[in-house]
């Protein structure tokens, strides 16, 4: 099953977003983690270009595994996240996998 995670910064919190970012990107592309990455990415402010937040798309067996992912998560660890949503997703358009099975 894949699972959205989208986190938004607290406020002001763009020091440590990118004082932090070196570990949480070797995070992401660690070999032993409880999901399976799919996509990431920063979100972005209106400006297009500052950072605000992550969406990450993951696969996982259940919510537990995503919840344990995400805590871990240098971002989180550092207090850099103001909020945090997980949420099941049904990924169909793009994806290859549920395309050949159609």
């Amino acid at each position: 099953m894949y699972f959205v995670i989208y986190a938004l910064d607290r406020p002001d919190a763009g020091d440590l977003r990118e004082k932090t970012r070196p570990a949480h990107r070797e995070y992401l592309h660690g070999s032993d983690l409880p999901v399976r990455l799919r996509l990431a990415g920063p979100l972005l402010a209106d400006d297009g270009a500052t950072m605000i937040g992550s969406l990450i798309i993951v696969e996982a067996d259940d919510s537990a595994s995503v919840e344990a992912f995400s805590a871990a998560d240098p971002y989180r660890l550092a207090g850099l996240v103001g909020s945090v949503t997980i949420r099941p997703w049904n990924w169909t358009t793009g994806n290859r996998d549920a395309e050949a099975i159609s």
